[in-house]
């Protein structure tokens, strides 16, 4: 018969629940069997490495554990906000119509990014837990709000100009949201290998073919109602 870490059966819980936190044994009862409490340190190392892992503390970890969410807000935030500009520069509509249709859609699709960023780390994780794998991202609600954060800020870039009442706005905001895409493409530089001008001139070619799709749609779809 096991006998129980020394300090009883209250430091073998507490043994029990660093291993499931830790990731470090998928069967804690084996903590049981001839371990003392100190023998816990041995495992110090490797869990403040796990924990670490999805816990950034620098500036350029922070930058690559939510690369994916920050870009993937921003570019779709200032492309779908220039897209509704653009298609409503096209019908040749009000100004005000791009203020209102423009802050409908960076709230609402704003937080559907951001919801469907942490149903989707949910959804993973689930699957590996299901497979007897330990969770990718225990904190599913910081991509989310990394997501949302980074699709209203840039999606607001596009706007700018219209809530100021600019002369010619259209000609700015969509100045303003070249220079936004361009930034946010070489911004990627900062975690990765590929060459500045190339991931900006990607993204910008990206958001430039969005927005002319729009303004070309938005002026078949004035001259079917005219």
């Amino acid at each position: 018969m096991p006998e129980e870490p020394t300090g009883g059966p209250g430091k073998c819980v507490l043994l029990r629940k660093f291993a499931l936190t830790s990731g470090l044994l998928r069967e804690p009862t084996l903590l049981c069997v001839g371990l003392s409490f100190a023998d816990v340190v041995q495992f110090m190392p490797t869990a403040r490495e796990h924990f670490e892992d999805h816990s950034p503390r620098t500036l350029t970890g922070i930058a690559r554990h939510y690369l994916r969410d920050l870009v993937y807000g921003a570019n779709d935030g200032i492309i779908t906000t220039f897209a509704v500009v653009a298609g409503v520069a096209g019908a040749r509509l009000p100004g005000g119509i791009v203020i209102i249709l423009g802050l409908a859609n960076l709230i609402a699709d704003g937080f559907s990014m951001g919801a469907s960023s942490y149903l989707a780390s949910r959804s993973e994780d689930a699957a590996r837990s299901a497979e007897g794998r330990d969770p990718f991202e225990p904190f599913p609600v910081r991509h989310a709000l990394a997501t949302f954060f980074a699709f209203v800020v840039a999606g607001a870039v596009p706007l700018v100009a219209y809530v100021a009442n600019l002369p010619n706005p259209f000609v700015i905001a969509t100045l303003c949201a070249a220079a936004t895409l361009f930034t946010v493409g070489a911004a990627r530089t900062l975690v990765t290998s590929r060459p500045w001008w190339r991931s900006g001139a990607e993204m910008l070619l990206i958001g430039t073919a969005a927005g002319a799709l729009a303004w070309g749609i938005g002026r078949a779809a004035e001259r079917l109602v005219a």
